[in-house]
């Protein structure tokens, strides 16, 4: 029998974790199937091999007393290895720590100095240098997405090349859930290796502008930078939406509300219903891969659940076409090419900033190109997990006709080394799995707690949901976060949970979010601008803001607790702060 729920050993050399970003594809419990098929050990050892091939240290630096590093579970919620994270900042030449727990893990409270936490072998020359020469050659240096374009691309066979799932063996289905072990260890390498990069690029362009004056620049130069993965579902979604507005059929479908709407669509015989169908299948074959925590493989998706998106496309309709996700996107990447020009002629007034001229430009186009690297290989580590998502749920499928499980979710509470004995025999399995679903069930009504020092107390002394509590904010109060993107916007807050829950969610309205994924995009679009409870400037909600254009703020503490839903606010992106005008 398994323990569960999945609880790690925490390191005692690196002893800080975190939630912060990995939040982001993991806000949920991991299930025991997701956490044992290989995906999460794979996602340990890419991210290991990802802090190796920047030269910052070898393998052997690893805690060997413990199984997992740079990620580890308590209560099965995944955390990130914060103090490896800020070893990261020590080792690379211009990087520090501070500048690590602000780009990655934003401004939370009771964190740590790193100081506190500092070890003897922390700062080591020789890796230094080759951390370095990783900067200079392959970060600053870097000139296509090559090694992430050969990902998509295999991601993109295994995608074509995909059997009849109808057709396999329930062997052969259980065989296919624990494979793709080589390619995720690559996949999520590889994501690690841009995720890094691109902290360090957007890094080195916050010192310089703060170096000459206008840190308030710093977002603004990366911002609207154009092919960022994450936010390109949000244009099939608007596509969509633009067939409903000019449709007087497709409205009335809608109008009735999502419940049933798929249904209502498929009966709509004229030529606007045959052309919403057919974009809708395309979008749908593209992205069904989308969803709330995508990583998971319990999440719903997309392709699972078309009327997900549908209720993207429901929100998104009521929109005006003057904000568009394209105009949006070209306005914010001219404000991008005026501060840059504003920065180049500041620093070509003196002999240093002359001097500083090449690494500015260097560290610019990092900055831009490894967010787009970074979000590249998201996406296709989604799209690769999804394979063995589908895989999954035709076996628990096959469970619920056979009488095996109650339903075809349930097939996710076996851990992985138990399949080939529930494909033999599914009998045994019912009370233990029923059991695991009711203690992962419960998991969901704890708030795991942000940062970790050391080991992490039992999930059942953490705080529970329904009792967390958190002042109100009055007219005139103001709750600060940090900038996710620049810009000023008014609007009535609208408190969402949860991005298939937005049912209220008006355009021009302050998307006011507990954390986000790109499931959450398309909300952005017709968002006057954004507030999150966690993040930071390199989080989903922050790079997606800035490719749309839109003012956020995140780190915004307890912001869907504090913010009266329906309150008018005034959002400042560039300051972090978030005013309510009115209730």
């Amino acid at each position: 029998m398994h323990a569960w729920p999945l609880n790690d050993t925490a390191s005692t050399v690196f002893p800080l974790t975190s939630r912060a970003n990995v939040g982001e594809i993991f806000p949920d419990p991991i299930t025991p199937l997701n956490a044992s098929t290989g995906f999460f050990a794979n996602l340990e050892k890419g991210w290991s091999d990802a802090y190796v091939a920047t030269g910052a240290w070898d393998h052997d630096l690893y805690d060997q007393a413990i199984e997992h590093n740079p990620i580890c579970m308590f209560g099965s919620y995944i955390y990130i290895n914060m103090s490896l994270m800020r070893l990261f900042g020590v080792r690379v030449p211009g990087f520090t720590p501070e500048a690590v727990d602000l780009q990655y893990f934003g401004d939370m409270p009771g964190i740590p100095s790193y100081e506190s936490e500092k070890r003897d072998f922390d700062e080591d020359p020789a890796a230094s240098e080759k951390a370095g020469a990783w900067l200079v050659g392959e970060v600053l240096g870097a000139t296509d997405l090559a090694p992430f374009d050969a990902d998509r691309a295999r991601i993109l066979d295994i995608r074509r090349s995909r059997p009849d799932l109808s057709t396999l063996s329930d062997a052969e289905l259980a065989a296919r859930i624990t494979s793709f072990n080589d390619d995720q260890r690559h996949f999520f390498c590889n994501h690690i290796v841009a995720s890094l990069a691109a902290g360090v690029g957007l890094g080195a362009v916050a010192q310089v502008c703060a170096a000459i004056g206008t840190p308030e620049l710093s977002l603004t130069l990366v911002a609207g930078i154009g092919d960022v993965d994450s936010a390109g579902a949000s244009k099939g979604i608007w596509s969509l939406s633009r067939k409903v507005r000019v449709s007087a059929e497709l409205t009335a479908a809608f109008d009735a509300g999502t419940d049933g709407l798929m249904g209502r669509l498929q009966s709509i015989d004229s030529a606007d219903g045959k052309a919403f169908r057919v974009e809708l299948d395309a979008f749908l074959d593209e992205w069904d891969f989308r969803g709330q925590s995508e990583w998971e493989l319990r999440a719903a998706t997309w392709g699972s659940d078309p009327e997900l998106a549908l209720s993207m496309v429901e929100r998104l309709r009521l929109v005006g076409d003057s904000e568009a996700p394209e105009a949006k996107g070209a306005l914010r990447a001219a404000e991008r090419e005026a501060a840059t020009v504003g920065i180049r002629e500041a620093l070509a007034g003196s002999p240093e900033g002359r001097e500083a001229l090449p690494q500015f430009e260097a560290a610019l186009h990092a900055g831009a190109h490894w967010v787009r690297a970074r979000e590249r290989q998201r996406t296709s580590a989604a799209m690769l997990i999804h394979e063995l998502r589908l895989a999954a749920i035709e076996l628990g499928r096959r469970g619920v006709a056979a009488g095996a499980l109650p339903d075809a979710k349930r097939i996710f509470m076996l851990f992985a080394d138990e399949l080939p004995a529930y494909v033999a025999n599914p009998a045994p399995f019912g009370d233990t799995l029923a059991e695991r679903e009711r203690v992962y069930l419960d998991l969901f009504d704890y708030i795991p707690p942000f940062v970790v020092a050391g080991q992490a107390a039992e999930y059942t002394e953490w705080e529970r949901r329904d009792a967390h509590t958190a002042p109100l904010l009055s007219a005139g109060e103001v709750l600060t976060g940090v900038s996710g993107c620049p810009g000023v916007a008014r609007g009535r807050a609208r408190v969402v949970l949860h991005p298939d829950a937005a049912d209220e969610f008006e355009p021009g309205d302050v998307l006011v979010a507990p954390i986000t994924d790109p499931s959450w995009t398309p909300l952005f679009v017709g968002a006057s601008a954004v507030v999150v409870n966690v993040g930071a400037p390199f989080s989903h909600a922050a790079i997606v803001s800035r490719e749309l254009g839109i003012p956020c703020v995140v780190s915004a503490i307890d912001a869907t607790v504090r913010i009266p839903d329906g309150a008018l606010l005034e959002v400042d992106g560039t300051t972090g702060a978030v005013t309510v005008l009115e209730i």
